[in-house]
């Protein structure tokens, strides 16, 4: 285990279930064709693929598509103010690996930017550095 890495003493996040990580400022969020396919077939879409409402090609990739207020298109917000994925069994590999994206895992201070966002982070489970690393590496 390398010790140059500032988590190799691992890092802990449960997710909350905020939502925090599924809206905000304008980005993507990548899904490869096999995921594509899974997510349609999840909607029951007999075509296994994804209309404009909720797929957006960005040069030779896709992304998900968000709603005018920045959520994620299968992004719900329940009346009791919970949230919840529409897809969340067949998620893209993106979102099933958030907070372990390399981007935030660069720095210490990359990795407290996010947490103020994110109240999941420094909190609940405990991931070690093995297992932090594979999640990292599937992105």
């Amino acid at each position: 285990m390398p010790k140059d890495r500032w988590y190799a003493d691992g890092l802990k996040f449960t997710c909350t279930q905020c939502g925090n990580c599924c809206s905000g400022d304008p980005g993507y969020v990548w899904a490869t064709k096999a995921e594509i396919a899974a997510i349609a077939k999840f909607l029951g879409r007999g075509d296994g693929w994804l209309d404009e409402r909720h797929l957006r090609r960005v040069g030779f990739r896709y992304s998900l598509t968000e709603k005018p207020d920045g959520d994620c298109v299968f992004l719900e917000r329940r009346p009791d103010g919970s949230t919840g994925c529409r897809i969340y069994p067949v998620r893209p590999v993106q979102c099933r690996t958030w907070p372990f994206w390399p981007e935030l895992l660069h720095s210490r201070d990359a990795w407290e930017r996010a947490k103020r966002k994110c109240p999941g982070m420094d909190q609940g489970r405990h991931y070690d550095f093995v297992q932090i690393e594979t999640i990292r590496r599937m992105r």
